[in-house]
Formats: structure tokens, sequence, C-alpha cells
């Protein structure tokens, strides 16, 4: 294992990156009501019509932008748990990735190459998992 890492880094960065978030993304999945994220997001949908609806009206507004936000508070509470269960491992994985691959893969010292590599292909990977795993 130690031998492919050192003769494809970036190969096995993307990978690892892949595997991570597909971890992360299942956590999440099962950790949260989705259904409940799915009314919420739904009901923010609507939320944003009824607001093109009602301008002119700012106390139409001010009404249908307090309701957005009890959404997207009660939303944020939603991705507390998943958050928590998955940071300390991220943690750890992120400090072995550094270890790992930053003699392999040269770059600046402040914000070395393989970071990119990983939040790239994380973000990509992010959207691809959230798509397929139907996670709101």
């Amino acid at each position: 294992m130690l031998s492919i890492i050192q003769n494809y880094p970036r190969i096995s960065l993307v990978f690892i990156s892949i595997v991570v978030t597909f971890l992360t993304s299942l956590v999440y999945k099962y950790a949260t009501n989705q259904s409940r994220l799915k009314e919420l997001k739904q009901i923010q949908k609507d939320c944003r019509i009824k607001l093109n609806d009602a301008k002119g009206n700012p106390e139409k507004m001010m009404e249908i932008q307090n309701k957005m936000m009890e959404c997207s508070t009660e939303m944020m509470k939603h991705s507390f748990k998943p958050m928590l269960i998955t940071m300390i491992p991220l943690f750890i994985v992120l400090a072995l990735i550094g270890s790992t691959f930053s003699p392999l893969i040269p770059g600046h010292w402040l914000f070395p190459v393989w970071t990119w590599y990983y939040l790239v292909c994380g973000i990509v990977a992010n959207m691809i998992f959230r798509k397929f795993l139907n996670i709101y």
C-alpha cells in the first residue's frame, strides 16, 4: 500500500478523498432526518416564490423571510449531529494525509498542493454522492 502511495501520490490522494467523502456522506444521510430536510427545502422553495410575489408589501415580505429563517435554523440544527460525528475522525485523517503527502507532493508550506487535490476531489465527489444517494 505504501509503495502505491509513493509511486502514485496524486491518484492515491484522489482515491482517499473520494472514500472519505463517501463515508461522511453516508453518515450525513443516516444521521439526519432526510424526510424533514426535504420538507424544509420545499418550504424554503415555496417561500422564495411567495417572496417574489410579495414585492411591494414589506410586512408580507418580512413574514416570509422570518419563515425562511426558521427553516434555515432548523436545517442547521439537523446538520450538527453528523458534523459532530465526523469532525474528530476527519481531523485525524487530514493529519495523516498531511504527514504522508506533504513530502510526496511538493508545494507551498502554508497551503500545500495536496490540500487542493483533496478539496477539489472532495467537493466534486460530494456533489455526485448527494445526487445519487438523495441526500437533502
